[in-house]
């Protein structure tokens, strides 16, 4: 059940001082440095402050001279609270130690970076943000020269390393950027419209331009902002409008999602509500927003509402394959453990393979750069296609769909309509349960031999199991997966149905039982 306040504007506006001095001055016991699928983020204060900033980028350093990684590091980050300080600490590091450093001196977007890695601006980057979390969470990326989010094999040194500088900050070395003496290994590079004008290699800018489609744009008070104006200037596309440019490190602006938080997600209608109801009052055709490192999309029409990610994936792999001539014949589609299985469908009507990897956009990257993948997708709204970032790019996404109804002139909501009348229209769902210490590391402990024994699951043959990331159960026309979060007190329970809402619900308390979650309270 949603939050009473959930759609609602922020009654209070977050204490900007505070969490300024909790960066400064921690007032509670630092978190360790631990990377997640992206990057190490959590509260200003004792999840991220100043000091682990400074550790991430000492560990940086020395894990590039120890691995003899010569180049420029591009440091920089989006719109929130603390990023370009981030950026800052992380760049006077970096310099210490003798690394070259590309300072960026706007707010970018995550996939830029990646692109400006793989264009050969930088051979490496540094980006402060904590994605579309709310405003008093903080974070660091960090994406090693393949451009993409780097994998647990780098970031387990990074993290060692950084936890050493933790324990005696001593070891990090430091100077200031306004020192004279500072050796001139600082610069600033034009970056917006290089990345513009790649896009438009990737995007049919001129079918949007040339279609009359009326299009709003909601960056979410990131840093796709600038990135975004150029594509309307540089590619003359006056049937697009930025409907919001506002920019506040508090994002009070941003409607409260389902609990009640500020969150920067373009997935859920309650952040997306303001540009939910332009289109619904006909001011537009089509909208798509970006969170505040634009690594996450969200788009909605008038007929088919916000479109739902998995839905979104299924419409794009679609249409690649079938508009993009040029492209390979053999081009898989790449999809996430917990991402619709109507795409495995789609694949296998026009003979074309899937390849399935576990949450994490690091998981695509040797898939990305080997060319691959049409697409490459997530449940959680993020994407790549073929020759593209080795990042998940929001941009690209929303542009990627507006082109989509300018080429088909037809809404989004028909061509998953006809795409489920002809391959099975899923049920799907993601059920976060609260789990207790107990209940979180028995699912971290489940392997697929444990269930040699399970035959069947809700009326339906079990074909497959897969224990790579949570555990996963496969029947002919349903999946489920339990994965323990690595961040919160829960448990994601992820199940999808070509059988209908009801077997769905049977699919979810089965398996809730057969996963050790019977006290759970699992209503789907």
């Amino acid at each position: 059940m949603a939050h009473p306040d959930a759609g609602k504007l922020p009654k209070q506006v977050i204490n900007i001082r505070h969490y300024e001095e909790e960066f400064k001055s921690p007032s509670e016991p630092l978190a360790k440095v631990k990377f997640g699928t992206s990057g190490h983020r959590g509260r200003l204060g004792g999840g991220f402050c100043r000091l682990h900033a400074q550790a991430i980028a000492q560990a940086v350093a020395r894990f590039h001279k120890e691995k003899g990684i010569e180049g420029p590091i591009l440091v920089g980050g989006d719109t929130r609270l603390m990023a370009q300080r981030t950026a800052r600490l992380c760049a006077e590091v970096l310099t210490a130690n003798g690394i070259p450093v590309i300072l960026a001196d706007i707010p970018l977007p995550t996939p830029v970076f990646s692109s400006e890695i793989i264009a050969g601006t930088a051979i490496a980057a540094l980006n402060g943000t904590a994605s579309h979390n709310p405003p008093e969470d903080m974070g660091l990326k960090y994406n090693p020269p393949h451009g993409g989010p780097a994998g647990t094999e780098t970031t387990s040194v990074i993290e060692k390393f950084a936890n050493e500088c933790l324990d005696d900050p001593k070891k990090i070395k430091k100077l200031s950027l306004r020192n004279p003496k500072a050796p001139p290994l600082l610069k600033t590079a034009d970056i917006v419209r290089p990345y513009v004008d790649r896009l438009a290699k990737v995007v049919d800018l001129g079918a949007i331009r040339s279609s009359g489609l009326r299009i709003g744009i909601h960056p979410l008070g990131g840093a796709s902002i600038p990135f975004y104006r150029c594509l309307m200037e540089a590619y003359d596309l006056k049937d697009l409008d930025i409907v919001d440019k506002t920019i506040d490190p508090t994002f009070g602006f941003i409607p409260l999602d389902h609990d009640g938080k500020i969150r920067m997600d373009p997935s859920s209608k309650y952040p997306m509500s303001p540009l939910l109801d332009l289109v619904k009052k006909g001011k537009y055709d089509f909208v798509g927003a970006s969170d505040p490192d634009a690594d996450r999309f969200g788009t909605a029409t008038a007929s088919a509402g916000l479109v739902n990610p998995n839905h979104a994936l299924a419409i794009l792999f679609d249409y690649l394959l079938t508009h993009r001539p040029e492209w390979p014949k053999d081009l898989k589609a790449g999809r996430t453990i917990g991402t619709t299985h109507l795409i495995d469908r789609i694949a296998a009507a026009r003979n074309r393979q899937v390849e399935e990897v576990d949450v994490g956009f690091k998981y695509y990257v040797e898939g990305i750069r080997a060319g691959r993948y049409a697409l490459a997708g997530e449940e959680s709204a993020g994407l790549s296609v073929y020759r593209w970032t080795t990042e998940k790019d929001g941009i690209l996404a929303v542009m990627l769909l507006a082109e989509v109804m300018a080429k088909t002139d037809r809404d989004l909501f028909d061509i998953y309509k006809e795409l489920a009348a002809k391959h099975g229209e899923p049920a799907y769902r993601r059920l976060d349960i609260p789990a207790d210490a107990a209940a979180t590391a028995r699912v971290k402990a489940l392997k697929a031999a444990a269930f040699s024994g399970a035959k069947s699951l809700a009326g339906e043959a079990v074909t497959g199991v897969r224990d790579t990331d949570g555990i996963k159960l496969y029947m002919k026309d349903s999946w489920v997966l339990a994965r323990a979060s690595g961040t919160e007190p829960i448990v994601k329970l992820y199940g999808e149905s070509f059988k209908g809402e009801a077997h769905l619900k049977a699919l979810f308390a089965e398996s809730a039982a057969l996963f050790g979650l019977q006290g759970a309270g699992v209503h789907a």
